[in-house]
């Protein structure tokens, strides 16, 4: 086993390194599924401001994607040179997900991307809807392999131990493992949610200062609809992961409450804990609300065990699981909130007019990746100390190096990162200076309907009395990673 030092600093690297990672994925699969719905849409309406959307997004989608990937790769080589010990015990399983979703969804992703950014007008329209869609298909697959790969190792089943390695038994067991199936619908969602904050935020700034109304209307009328669909949704999701966290791994339930006696029936907004002394420093609860929210409790007096039944050395972090579960649960309370009050607003036809509404919405575009790097911490520093939950543990998977080398390299990558997590933040800020593309200069000859005209249709795109249709027909279209 490697010194504390050595094992802290490997742990701090892959977090800042897949944190960094899965901010880009976070937005660009569920770009990836906005830009298929708005392409779809201009080739059956041929309403130029589809169109508009898709380009303007693509812009945003392509840099996101190529920064996702870099970041990605590094993560990969991590497994070999900071965790040799867990990249030979789980090599056999581990290594042929991985590998899957290299030749799956990278290839396919590396085989439509050119002709998604750069084959329109150069292609069919037909040949560039497949390559998005293409595109989109395999930034789900990437997000399927990496959710079973991690769900293997909070809740590890198909295999058997020969010689210090975990050999696969049972493929169907050891992909389709018990938190899989709810774990990756969670996912799903949060992926969908945040990309789709995004797209109203930046609308909502747009419509709050008046600028490129048919636009900003038609993309902030898609989004609202479409997280006022996805939201409750994922909240009911989110619940089933719970329930099967209590199943498998009540050690990180346990911890999440922030309890250390089973003596308490509330929900804890906030604690300060003192881990060395097995109390809570300071605590606020809402009395009896865990109970409700917890074992589901009608009395309010159902208590959930303390942190001192879980022995010592198999107690997670209780900073990293309790306010990580909570970043991810507050924003996700906030995003329902906003989604309940913009349906509410669209009702009452003062979804476009509200400037409180819409600078609200503004302030908060980031919610939807907060959640998702809170709901991964919570997921990650939960299991530990083990890295395959019950059967390996981190101390004993780490790579035997030097701390200087480790400080240093931890200094370069954290560098790096925000280095390039400024340089993207920047492109994105600068492109919503610039704005999308106008319509007259996108070269497209837009199909006019009998008794109509193109300037009449273009001032008619983005009224209040069609953005429920559009929002209609855009449901009616169809609608990361693991760390020792």
């Amino acid at each position: 086993m490697s010194s504390p030092t050595v094992l802290e600093l490997s742990r701090w690297q892959f977090a800042v390194t897949a944190a960094f990672h899965m901010s880009f994925p976070a937005i660009t699969v569920g770009l990836s599924v906005f830009l298929c719905i708005n392409y779809a849409l201009y080739l059956r309406t041929r309403d130029p401001v589809y169109l508009q959307i898709y380009r303007f997004w693509r812009k945003i989608f392509a840099v996101g994607f190529a920064l996702g990937v870099v970041a990605g790769i590094v993560l990969t080589f991590e497994f070999g040179l900071n965790w040799g010990v867990y990249a030979h015990d789980v090599g056999p399983i581990i290594g042929v997900i991985i590998g899957m979703e290299v030749a799956t969804a990278f290839f396919l992703e590396a085989g439509f991307i050119g002709i998604m950014l750069y084959g329109e007008g150069r292609v069919s329209d037909k040949v560039t809807m497949i390559a998005n869609v293409m595109v989109a298909l395999g930034t789900l697959l990437s997000t399927t392999w990496i959710l079973a790969a991690n769900s293997w190792m909070q809740t590890p089943t198909g295999f058997v131990r020969v010689n210090g390695q975990f050999q696969p038994k049972d493929w169907m067991s050891v992909l389709f493992n018990p938190s899989f199936p709810h774990r990756i619908l969670h996912m799903l969602f949060a992926v969908l949610i945040a990309a789709t904050w995004l797209i109203a935020g930046i609308s909502a700034y747009y419509l709050a200062r008046g600028r490129y109304r048919p636009f900003s209307r038609r993309s902030f009328s898609i989004a609202m609809g479409l997280l006022a669909i996805l939201l409750p949704w994922q909240l009911f999701i989110g619940d089933n992961v719970a329930s099967t966290m209590f199943q498998y791994q009540p050690a990180k339930l346990i911890t999440l409450e922030g309890n250390y006696n089973s003596r308490n029936s509330g929900y804890n907004v906030l604690v300060i804990p003192e881990p060395w002394a097995d109390k809570d420093l300071f605590q606020i609860t809402i009395p009896n609300l865990s109970a409700l929210l917890g074992p589901h409790d009608l009395s309010g007096q159902a208590t959930t065990p303390g942190i001192d039944t879980i022995p010592a050395d198999d107690r997670p972090n209780i900073y990293a699981v309790f306010y990580g579960f909570r970043v991810m649960f507050y924003s996700a309370l906030v995003m329902f909130a906003t989604a309940l009050v913009g349906l509410y607003l669209r009702l009452r036809r003062k979804l476009y007019t509200s400037r409180r509404f819409l600078r609200w919405v503004t302030w908060t575009t980031p919610i939807g990746v907060l959640a998702i790097i809170g709901g991964w911490i919570t997921a990650e520093a939960g299991r530990q100390p083990w890295v395959v939950y019950g059967q390996l543990r981190t101390g004993s998977a780490v790579s035997h190096l030097a701390s200087g080398s480790m400080i240093f390299s931890l200094a370069g990558f954290v560098c790096l990162y925000l280095a390039m997590l400024t340089v993207w933040i920047a492109y994105v800020v600068r492109q919503v200076m610039r704005g999308p593309d106008p319509i007259e200069t996108m070269d497209i000859q837009p199909s006019n309907p009998p008794g109509g005209d193109p300037a009449s249709q273009e001032q008619t795109a983005g009224s209040s009395a069609t953005a429920p249709a559009v929002m209609t027909s855009a449901m009616g279209s169809g609608m990361s990673e693991a760390r020792p």
